[in-house]
This record gives structure tokens, C-alpha cells and sequence, in this order.
């Protein structure tokens, strides 16, 4: 009871702070970057290793290049997070447009359930909210509990506004066999850091071994729903594009790991294009392959 309460008056302030027009928050998120990148140094030493070990082809320069472009979106990143609690259904509209829509349709008109993967890339939590606008079928997104309640809660309401159904990974299966017999969309975040109990299977991930999740890839082979990646990609300050792109049409079909590789590679190479906009604060490698 004390946690809903603190999450009620915690998520009415936010709600009032995401009343600002968007060139306010902006304004807010220029400071914000200067403190964060001058001042504060906010997990610097995390993101240049990251960054080492990822692109040791790359000079300090450059390097430092992308980090500062980091730096400069993470601020945007928070306040457009902020302002998704009250964001109207045409301005999410407007602000993330959609490539290759059929891609979810024509598995929808099959009468087909659909395992989405993305990763921490551009901004995935305003494409929570797109992706509820864009079909009436059910979207379950999958996430990981955060280990403060009262945040927990103010982020599922948000994320839930315009219907998205937010499930804890351990409900996940339940979740999706109660939703077979219809179509719908499941989103796993792919690339977030398991515990050792919950994976044992290593890949080379941006020049490192990389622990990963392979829960989409057994699902996806119990379903043989087919695997589509949502690719949001940020176009300017606030405008994204997100673009599905059917990875694996069969899954029953894909030998060993095989999906966890194909939708791991796909998020790498975005991920070169483009690395400003991925989540490099993020301690994806202190998971180590055990001796």
C-alpha cells in the first residue's frame, strides 16, 4: 500500500513536469547534458571501456566522438521519457514514423502470433507506445522488474497507456500461450544482461563475449511464431522511424541457437552504423564466460 501510494504522488509530479511543451524539456535536457558530461562525468569510465572494447579499430578521437553524441542524446532520451505520460496518440504518431508495416500484417492476417526483438537503441520506450497505436491486437511487452518498486510501477503505467499489457519475464510463456490462439505481438528487449541462472550461452558481441538471453529464440521455436526485428532509428532531435524486419519465418526450423545469433547480428550492426544512440552506460559485459 505505501508503494502505490509513493508511486501515485511520484508519478503526478511527472505527469505534471511532462505537461511542458517539448521545447521546455529540451531546453531542461541541454543543461542536463552539460551536467551530466562536464560536471557529473555520469558513468564515464563504463561507457570509454565500453567504447574500447567495442571499437579498439576506432582512434581516441573518434571514440570520444560517440561519446559525446551519447551524451548529448541520454539527456533527450530522459525528458522524452518524462513526456510520455501525457503525450497525446497524434503526436507519437507524427514523431515515429513506420517502415515496412506489412511485415507485422501479412503474419497477422495468417492468423499468427509474433516474437519481436529490439534492443536499448534510439528511443525503444517512445516505440512502446507506437507500436500499441499501430494495431488493435494484443502487445505484450517482456521486461525485467526493476528492483525499486515505486519506479517500477510509474514506468509500467506509462508504458501501458495506450494498451500495451506489460509482463515480468518469469510470466512470459504463461503470458503468450494465453494469447495463441489469436495474433499479437511479443517484445523482448534482447540485449540486456542476464543473470548466470538465467543463460549459460556466450556469443561475440562487439569484439567481446557477450552473455546473452536466448528466451525469445525457445519461444519462438515452441510457437514457431516468426521473428521480427522493430528497428528504431532516430532521425533528428524527437523524430524516430521504426522499420520491421522479418529475421526468421520458421523458427521450428533453426538449428541450436540459431535465432539467439541472427537477431544478436542484426542488433550489431546497427549498432556500428549508428553507435551514438545505443545505451552505452549500460555494464553489458561484467557477465564473464566462467573457467
Amino acid at each position: 500500500m505505501a508503494v502505490m501510494r509513493k508511486s501515485s504522488i511520484v508519478s503526478f509530479f511527472v505527469y505534471l513536469i511532462s505537461l511542458l511543451p517539448f521545447w521546455v524539456l529540451y531546453a531542461f535536457s541541454n543543461v542536463l547534458y552539460l551536467l551530466l558530461y562536464y560536471v557529473i562525468g555520469y558513468r564515464k569510465a563504463v561507457v570509454y571501456e565500453n567504447l574500447r572494447n567495442a571499437f579498439p579499430e576506432k582512434t581516441d578521437s573518434e571514440r570520444r566522438q560517440i561519446a559525446r553524441k551519447f551524451y548529448r542524446f541520454l539527456p533527450d532520451l530522459i525528458v522524452e521519457a518524462v513526456k510520455m505520460r501525457s503525450i497525446s496518440a497524434e503526436a507519437v504518431e507524427k514523431r515515429i514514423v513506420i517502415h515496412q508495416k506489412e511485415e507485422l500484417e501479412r503474419h497477422f492476417r495468417a492468423g499468427k502470433g509474433v516474437i519481436g526483438v529490439t534492443a536499448h537503441y534510439a528511443n525503444w520506450e517512445l516505440g512502446i507506445h507506437r507500436l500499441s497505436l499501430l494495431t488493435e491486437n494484443p502487445v505484450l511487452i517482456i521486461y525485467k522488474p526493476l528492483h525499486n518498486q515505486t519506479v517500477d510501477l510509474i514506468y509500467n503505467a506509462i508504458r501501458g497507456r495506450f494498451g500495451a499489457t506489460m509482463v515480468p519475464m518469469k510470466q512470459t510463456l504463461r503470458k503468450i500461450i494465453a494469447h495463441r490462439q489469436q495474433p499479437h505481438i511479443s517484445i523482448f528487449v534482447a540485449d540486456q544482461t542476464p543473470m548466470y541462472k538465467d543463460s549459460n550461452y556466450f556469443i561475440p558481441f562487439l569484439n567481446q563475449d557477450t552473455l546473452v538471453y536466448t528466451g525469445a529464440e525457445k519461444i519462438a521455436k515452441m510457437t514457431n511464431f516468426p521473428v521480427v526485428f522493430c528497428h528504431i532509428d532516430r532521425v533528428r532531435r524527437g523524430h524516430y522511424s521504426c522499420t520491421f524486419t522479418t529475421l526468421v519465418e520458421n523458427p521450428a526450423e533453426v538449428p541450436g541457437h540459431g535465432i539467439t545469433d541472427i537477431h544478436n547480428k542484426f542488433t550489431e550492426d546497427i549498432i556500428r552504423r549508428k553507435p551514438e544512440w545505443w545505451l552505452w552506460s549500460h555494464r553489458r559485459w561484467k557477465r564473464k564466460p566462467k573457467p
